[in-house]
């Protein structure tokens, strides 16, 4: 071999040795710090549940105050009771039923006839309706969505959802500050060993860009399974706030023909409000899975069968 290129692998592998003892140390030292810092923390049951308990207040004053800019957004003005008193009293022999404060009743406009309910079981909930339900059902119809909305009150569903959506925020952060340095220290050793054997290295910035991007991807992953998992709770609360609904008011046919009709005068917007919408996308494949509702045939199906096992026929003797 020449000499010269002998002396320059000789001196790359060096170097290669250099960083990978350098490396080691970071590594070693990033150890013993985490070490200190987690033997000076609390028991890690009291951490977590610190964490958690930051990340749930964290997601209630954001529902508390997202609540008047949803309202804002939809120019929702409340529906005085001599304009509707019929469904102002139907409103509140339903709230006698169920475990639920009565409602405020205000009307908005939405990109869809819609409904859609905020708040929790005691005084101060809201219902609002898009003014084109008005014209699209009948009383009783709309009866049954209000019931519908007032199953979700009564469940807490939207608080749930977004205290569950701080959570994931809350924990993917810090699954991200905690993959990180370790991600770096990984590539970096990496670089030093293909310097050590000789092997072409690119530049650190390349190798930064991939530990930050395999990273992110670990992270995004996560979210993604644990998004995936609040989108199924979110469908089955549908469901069960369907099956309450046809419950309170004895008439699941009537939800049904509600749903079908605000289907049909619907084109599904997936906006920032979506998981909040009586109404569901209904399409295959992957948007299923993401969905916050269930495919409306499928609701429109178990309503009408909820409805044909409560008619029986009458023998005629």
């Amino acid at each position: 071999m020449d000499p010269d290129a002998l002396a320059t692998r000789l001196l790359t592998a060096a170097t290669g040795l250099v960083l990978l003892v350098l490396y080691l140390l970071l590594g070693a030292l990033f150890a013993g710090v985490f070490a200190v810092l987690w033997a000076g923390t609390p028991d890690p049951v009291w951490l977590a549940v610190a964490l958690l308990a930051s990340a749930l207040l964290f997601g209630y004053a954001s529902y508390r105050g997202g609540t008047a800019r949803i309202l804002s957004s939809l120019e929702a003005t409340e529906l005085p009771r001599d304009r509707a008193p019929e469904l102002h009293a139907r409103v509140e022999r339903l709230a006698d039923r169920m475990d639920v404060g009565s409602p405020t009743l205000l009307v908005g406009r939405m990109p869809m006839p819609n409904a859609l309910a905020i708040g929790g079981r005691a005084d101060g909930s809201v219902v609002v309706l898009d003014a084109g339900l008005f014209r699209l059902l009948t009383l009783d119809e709309l009866e049954t969505i209000v019931a519908h909305e007032l199953a979700h009150i009564e469940s807490r569903d939207s608080l749930v959802q977004t205290l569950g959506y701080s959570v994931l925020e809350t924990f993917s952060g810090l699954l991200f500050l905690l993959l990180l340095p370790v991600g770096l220290l990984v590539v970096g050793v990496r670089r030093a060993v293909r310097l050590l054997l000789g092997r072409p290295v690119e530049p650190l910035v390349k190798h930064v860009e991939r530990a930050y991007v395999v990273v992110a991807g670990v992270v995004v992953a996560s979210t993604v399974v644990a998004t995936l998992l609040l989108r199924a709770h979110s469908r089955r609360r549908e469901l069960f706030a369907d099956d309450r609904a046809a419950d309170v008011t004895g008439r699941p046919a009537d939800l049904a023909r509600a749903l079908t009709r605000i289907e049909r005068a619907s084109t599904p917007d997936r906006g920032l409000l979506s998981s909040l919408y009586i109404h569901g996308e209904d399409e295959g494949g992957l948007t299923r899975l993401f969905a916050t509702h269930p495919p409306m045939r499928e609701r429109v199906e178990r309503l009408l069968d909820r409805a044909d096992e409560a008619w029986t026929p009458i023998e005629v003797q």
